[in-house]
């Protein structure tokens, strides 16, 4: 999706020739990400750091929810405003800036896959499995750097924020309990208890997982029927009576 996400950008803002940046930045985060997901799955296993990382992914998530969610409403605006800028070919400054975004964006998801994916060798129905996973996630990628600019980003980021405030939820209690499990908690015996009952498999974490499609889906739903109300014209005025036209009534 960030593949998509910039390739849409640069053709829709008259930047094509900085696509090959992108392209290039892809190679080069298969290659980090593999051999970030070669030396995790041989390190060694950290339980300390797995409460405060989760707890510095939930912060992470919650700035970049509060920006998207303030700055979606306008970014179909800017990018359509970009358009108005020169197609002229772009210096070396901007092929390296996309490059290295490229790079940065994926590696931080392509380490975590490439970690799973080498879990699963040894099961062949896992990996057909995963490699389905992956050429879907191609296929969506390529759908929206062709279509992409259809796509009401307004609406796109506001579902994705909701989307990602559940997430950062599971992030927080994930956190909570890993931390109190280490003892870092004042009363980590109590909080650990009450927290024990919130994993993913309670009903609880089940429910979080069914939101995580739930309230998207109906944000999105309950703006596109606010949206076709302020669509539908307003009635026609009634025709104009000319003076000529009046005939008296015997009422």
């Amino acid at each position: 999706l960030i593949v998509a996400i910039s390739l849409s950008y640069l053709r829709k803002s008259g930047r094509s020739a900085l696509t090959a940046a992108v392209h290039w930045g892809i190679a080069a985060a298969v290659a980090v990400s593999t051999l970030g997901g070669y030396l995790l799955i041989h390190a060694a296993n950290q339980e300390l750091l797995d409460g405060p990382l989760a707890l510095v992914a939930a912060i992470s998530v919650t700035w970049m929810i509060v920006h998207m969610w303030r700055t979606g409403r306008r970014m179909k605006g800017d990018i359509e405003g970009r358009l108005q800028l020169s197609s002229a070919r772009p210096g070396a400054a901007a092929f390296t800036g996309v490059f290295l975004f490229t790079t940065l964006m994926i590696s931080r998801e392509g380490m975590e896959t490439a970690l799973l994916l080498m879990q699963l060798k040894e099961t062949a129905y896992l990996m057909l499995g995963a490699a389905l996973g992956v050429v879907g996630a191609a296929g969506v990628a390529w759908l929206w750097s062709r279509y992409g600019h259809r796509i009401n980003l307004a609406l796109f980021f506001q579902a994705t924020a909701i989307f990602l405030f559940v997430f950062v939820v599971q992030l927080v209690i994930k956190s909570v309990h890993e931390m109190s499990e280490q003892n870092f908690l004042p009363f980590s015996g109590p909080i650990h208890d009450a927290t024990e009952v919130w994993g993913p498999d309670s009903t609880f974490g089940h429910t979080l997982t069914y939101l995580l499609a739930i309230l998207p889906l109906a944000w999105i739903g309950i703006k596109s029927l606010f949206s076709k109300q302020t669509l539908v014209p307003p009635a026609a005025p009634p025709p104009a009576v000319h003076s000529s036209t009046v005939h008296n009534s015997p009422v």
